[in-house]
């Protein structure tokens, strides 16, 4: 049974949040903001005080479940945090708590060998470095990763990596040093054994960063989203994550997790976004009357509020059935939720966006920023179409297994 009942830790964590996000977060957007279009692929010195200052107050590292490396909550009592950080673009980097880090980190966390976790769960986790994931190939639809061509092969000691990515998140961080590259090491094996997970750190010979792809024209500075070459690169045999074939099986584990995170962060988005269009509709005009006092803006406000409150409760549901039953289990809620989350943002961002009219495509509020995020999710570990896919071929399932028995009795 579901129950939205918190723990007293995570209360505490909440308060502490959204303290913090009104005392740091929000003053320094604009900072953030100035200094990373002054200084492009550059460490932003606001974002580094502010993790100091996060870190000091034991805001770190919150979003994963064990309490050797993070906070040791629940996945239900880290998504109020995760949307609280969500009203934010820059909020989640400050906690340690921001893609494609997190996912890394817990596939580090998982699968990684003791000394992957000592050469780089360990400085991931102190912030010190920053990480990408290299999956997503420019040649061929990864929206099936069966398609995925790079080529990790064994030559003795080393494996030999070659292979082209792009939107490999993270890459133009000046602190990235690690990829995890996903290829196939076995074109012969079972469909889903043929690909594994190799840690390539950025500095290794024939890697190159080709350049950096903008998202409807935010370059992301310093993070960025790279296309990366991968001309005959050799790393160690013992770089493999986990062991050969096993690339897929640790690319649900990983995803399982980010696609709740992304979701929560989603709802906050949808919420920053809805209480800027209801102050906003109590402080402007047209023909007469304050803007929430016109019909449609009231259906606007309400609208929003039922489809967020819709979208939290289904992921509180989807974080509840991982916690108690596990990830395999709460696939397809965790499928329902990848879809709902970005659709329902783009729709509440939307009518404010309306709402503030030319105010609203600028970049003097974070909603056109917000936008661009919750659309780049729709696609973004995994389009929808392949979720609500499988979500359909589930519900169909049983009633085309009751048609085949019926079939075969008569």
């Amino acid at each position: 049974m579901l129950t939205l009942e918190l723990s007293g830790k995570a209360r505490d964590f909440q308060k502490r949040l959204q303290q913090f996000m009104d005392e740091y977060i929000y003053p320094n957007e604009s900072v953030y903001a100035e200094q990373a279009t002054s200084h492009p692929w550059e460490i932003v010195p606001i974002m580094e005080e502010l993790k100091k200052q996060a870190k000091s107050e034991g805001l770190w590292n919150l979003f994963l479940p064990d309490s050797e490396f993070g906070a040791g909550l629940t996945n239900a009592e880290y998504a109020p945090l995760a949307e609280i950080m969500g009203h934010s673009p820059i909020a989640p980097e400050v906690f340690n708590c921001n893609a494609p880090d997190t996912g890394n980190m817990e596939v580090l966390a998982r699968y990684g060998s003791p000394a992957h976790k000592e050469r780089w769960l360990k400085p991931l986790l102190q912030g010190h470095i920053r990480s990408c994931f290299a999956m997503t190939e420019p040649e061929v639809a990864s929206s099936d990763a069966t398609n995925i061509r790079t080529r990790i092969v064994q030559e003795g000691e080393h494996w030999v990596i070659t292979g082209r990515k792009w939107w490999s998140s993270g890459a133009g961080d000046p602190r990235c040093q690690i990829a995890i590259v996903m290829g196939v090491t076995d074109p012969d094996a079972p469909k889903y054994e043929r690909q594994s997970m190799v840690l390539v750190p950025l500095d290794t010979p024939g890697v190159t960063v080709k350049r950096m792809l903008p998202v409807f024209g935010y370059d992301d500075a310093p993070h960025g989203h790279g296309e990366i070459v991968f001309d005959k690169v050799r790393v160690p045999v013992d770089h493999i994550i986990w062991g050969p074939g096993k690339g897929f099986a640790i690319a649900q584990g990983r995803l399982g997790p980010g696609r709740i995170h992304h979701a929560m962060r989603q709802i906050g988005a949808a919420e920053r976004a809805l209480a800027l269009m209801a102050q906003r509709s109590v402080e402007r005009e047209t023909f007469g009357r304050l803007l929430a006092d016109h019909g449609v803006v009231r259906e606007w406000i309400a609208r929003s509020r039922i489809q967020i409150d819709q979208a939290r409760l289904l992921t509180l549901w989807a974080a509840y059935k991982m916690d108690t039953v596990g990830n395999k289990e709460a696939r397809r809620e965790i499928a329902m939720i990848k879809v709902v989350a970005p659709s329902m943002a783009l729709d509440v961002l939307d009518r404010a966006i309306q709402l503030f009219g030319g105010a609203g495509v600028s970049n003097d509020w974070p909603l056109a920023r917000l936008w661009a995020n919750a659309r780049t999710l729709r696609l973004a570990d995994g389009p929808d179409e392949v979720h609500l896919d499988q979500l359909a071929r589930d519900e169909i399932r049983p009633y085309r297994n009751t048609l085949k028995d019926r079939r075969t009795t008569s």
